[in-house]
């Protein structure tokens, strides 16, 4: 046996078969009906050739397929790839290329882009077509690229668990979001996954858990009920769902986030534990909840006694709606990336609601680093700001980019770090203030601005329904603060009072310079900022006015 993630589910069948693992819709599979379907996957994959170290990509919203195929890649020891179900056909062209894919398992909805793509990358032989969990009548062709029906590729297949010894090296791959350019696939060994990202270390006190500590867990009456509202395709929704599969509970999935639906999920299943992605999706169900309580039939929410928000801003005031609505929940901000994992975790309630950005307390391994890369000590050094970084169970690498691998992944006295870039504020106590990633800090005359910071004080502002905080070219500054503003419908928002507003939360040299407002903020599918896009829409908009002005009647 290995500290492998097929292993680890393995234990869990073996633990608890006949306890519900995962639920999407109407559709419930126990440990046993999950193991039984990946397992014919997976002796259908190797007859087509794949082998251990190729890569499978998974191309699809979230389903019990979609579990299964990932399972069933794991388990013939082949690398998981994940894809961003909303690419269009360059990028998509991108990761195939840059990931090396042989086998792609695709929801048929996306037929039609991958006849467009697939010819154009000789070595992906083997493409299997899963139902469209939203549309299952979707009669999209897949015969242009050879592709074989889901229910077809495991029909005569095997469901015995035989395959090879599986090894705590093998590779994981996460394509990260691509928030800030391409997307890159971080390297992970197997049992650094589960260390960092899989519950293989107790988050609080750093102790190592053993290789069926998790399944033992399993054997427990009344294992929790958990909704993780991301798509899989994100790596963050990836690790919390094979999480609470090592530990026997059963996880709740969508295909499309819907925040009615999502209360209703929440109520009709006694769902314990939800995670979300800041903002995107806690703006929408709380106003959801309350538009709910004011009809006088309310939905409860009374089961959930854990709400977790990760990868974007859980801002000071959706919070306060959160709490003053549900109370008894535990509310908590994790902070962590697909280069680091967990790095931090901290608790909010109605009296200890940050204004500036997430305050955690660091987890296991996770440190404070100067500019000269000196590992901080947060008892001396309060108030200083450096780089969030990660020690112990890190990342391989980068897949075939060695010179970004080189600067994200180093060695400070003989112990391997992964530093992606996030800056930190140190706090009292031991705590830290996370500011954002430097790659998108604005240099304002000399001044550095993290746009979070920024971002969390405009949607303070009641108009203000989302935001993304750039900098752009400034002749006099260099750069400029400039904010993308989706208003709140039939709102309107100026320059100049958004301005005065913010001067009660923002120092002068942090205040926006350009505003531009747009129907809807670039987001990627998991919520995610897309802060490229931000900006290209900034200076097109500076461009249409200066080419107005230029066109003017003196």
């Amino acid at each position: 046996m290995a500290l492998n993630i097929a292993d680890l589910f393995e234990h869990a069948v073996d633990a608890a078969p006949d306890k519900p693992a995962v639920k999407v819709g109407d559709r419930t599979v126990t440990f046993a009906e999950l193991e039984a379907e990946s397992n014919r996957l997976a002796h259908y994959l190797q007859a087509q050739g794949v082998k251990p170290g190729d890569h499978v990509a998974v191309y699809s919203k979230n389903s019990i397929e979609h579990v299964v195929a990932v399972l069933a890649v794991v388990k013939i020891r082949a690398v998981n790839i994940n894809v961003n179900y909303r690419y269009v056909e360059g990028e998509l062209n991108y990761l195939f290329d840059n990931a090396d894919v042989v086998a792609l398992i695709v929801e048929r909805t996306y037929a039609p882009l991958v006849a467009k793509t697939a010819p154009n990358h000789p070595q992906l032989h083997t493409i299997v077509v899963i139902p469209d969990v939203i549309e299952p009548d979707d009669q999209s062709d897949i015969s242009a690229f050879g592709g074989v029906l889901y229910a077809d590729a495991i029909a005569d297949q095997s469901d015995a668990r035989d395959f090879p010894e599986r090894s705590g090296d093998d590779l994981h791959i996460i394509y990260t979001g691509g928030t800030t350019g391409f997307p890159k696939g971080v390297m992970w060994r197997h049992e650094d996954f589960w260390r960092t990202l899989g519950g293989g270390i107790d988050f609080y006190t750093g102790e190592q858990l053993s290789e069926y500590d998790q399944s033992e867990q399993a054997k427990q009456h009344g294992r929790m009920v958990t909704f993780p509202l991301s798509p899989l395709m994100h790596g963050g929704a990836q690790a919390g769902l094979l999480m609470h599969l090592f530990a026997g509970h059963l996880t709740i999935l969508e295909p499309k986030f819907d925040p009615r639906r999502t209360w209703e999920i929440i109520d009709e299943n006694g769902v314990m534990l939800i995670f979300m992605t800041g903002d995107a999706m806690a703006r929408p169900l709380i106003e959801e909840f309350e538009r709910k309580a004011a009809t006088g039939s309310p939905y409860s929410g009374a089961s959930l006694f854990a709400v977790s928000s990760s990868a974007a801003i859980f801002s000071p005031e959706v919070k306060e709606r959160w709490i003053a609505a549900l109370p008894n929940p535990v509310y908590t901000d994790s902070v962590g990336a697909s280069e680091t994992g967990f790095q931090g975790m901290g608790m909010q309630d109605k009296t200890h609601i940050s204004s500036d950005g997430p305050v955690v307390g660091l987890g296991p391994n996770s440190v404070i680093l100067d500019e000269r890369n000196n590992v901080l000590d947060l008892a001396t050094n309060v108030g200083k700001v450096g780089r969030l970084a990660r020690g112990g169970s890190v990342p391989v690498g980068y897949y075939k980019d060695p010179e970004k691998s080189a600067a994200t992944f180093i060695e400070i006295e003989g112990k391997r770090y992964s530093v992606p870039g996030d800056f930190a504020r140190i706090e009292e106590e031991g705590r830290v203030t996370l500011l954002g990633r430097g790659s998108n800090c604005v240099n304002t005359g000399g001044e550095k601005v993290y746009p979070e910071e920024v971002e969390m004080a405009i949607k303070r502002h009641p108009a203000v329904y989302d935001v993304l905080v750039v900098g752009i070219p400034d002749e006099k500054y260099g750069q400029a603060v400039a904010a993308v503003i989706q208003p709140r419908e039939g709102a309107t928002i100026e320059l100049d009072e958004l301005r005065e507003y913010l001067r009660e939360f923002l120092s002068g040299y942090k205040l926006p310079r350009a505003l531009t407002l747009v129907p809807e903020i670039p987001r990627n599918a998991t919520g995610k900022a897309q802060y490229p896009k931000a900006k290209e829409l900034l200076l097109a908009a500076r461009a249409q006015s200066a080419s107005i002005e230029e066109g003017a009647p003196a």
